[in-house]
């Protein structure tokens, strides 16, 4: 018996229907993968640290900070020592 079009037409549409959601998963695969790229090809362009880098090296300036402050005390007690001799020598 002959298929009438709209049975043609169911068919090819149910068949069509099974191969839309294949090509829908292929398509978001790929955009998700080229997505991926642009953003590491982005991220590896910028000079970007990670959190522990970031934490190592601020508690390392906050040590030389603490040092730096402890030299300029001394040097201020020296500088003041040393004008105390001199007023005391004249």
């Amino acid at each position: 018996m002959p298929k009438s079009p709209q049975d043609l037409f169911s068919e090819l549409q149910q068949q069509f229907g099974q191969f839309v959601p294949d090509m829908a998963r292929v398509a978001r695969e790929d955009l998700e993968q080229h997505a991926r790229l642009a953003v590491t090809s982005v991220l590896s362009r910028l000079d970007l640290v990670t959190r522990e880098e970031f934490d190592a090296q601020a508690a390392v300036l906050e040590r030389t900070r603490e040092k730096v402050d402890a030299l300029e005390a001394r040097v201020a007690r020296l500088e003041a020592a040393t004008q105390a001799d001199e007023s005391g020598a004249e």
